[in-house]
């Protein structure tokens, strides 16, 4: 049984990462894990991934690109206003400018520095740089 999905996938990627793996599958699917994964892509910490399995409890084949230093889950998931990033960046991302927290907003699941931009506030989801 799967207390966190979320963070069953984080620490399997950083697994991978760390072992020099050029891929890794993850189990399990959901829409959260695709939306982190999506973002993951964008900013270019992992290559590609592809869902292998449709159904219940899926399986994602993840591409890793080598450039992973850490990336966990965010437990308990904070509550940020608007204003209120600079302290979890100091507490979760080791400097300024590198790295990315993921929030989970009014307008779906982004990166903090969008949020800023946006002025969004949201629950802290991960962390990753």
């Amino acid at each position: 049984m799967l207390n966190d999905p979320l963070a069953n996938v984080m620490s399997h990627i950083l697994n991978c990462e760390k072992k020099g793996k050029n891929e890794c599958l993850v189990k399990p699917d959901s829409k959260l894990v695709r939306q982190i994964l999506t973002l993951l892509k964008t900013t270019e910490y992992i290559k590609n991934f592809e869902v292998l399995e449709e159904r219940r409890g899926g399986l994602i084949k993840v591409e890793l690109s080598g450039s992973i230093n850490g990336c966990g889950v965010v437990k308990p998931r904070f509550s940020v206003k608007r204003n209120g990033y600079e302290k979890y960046e100091k507490r979760f991302l080791p400097a300024a400018n590198f790295g990315f927290l993921v929030v989970s907003t009014s307008r779906g699941v982004v990166v903090h520095k969008e949020a800023i931009k946006n002025n969004l506030g949201g629950k802290l989801l991960a962390y990753c740089y």
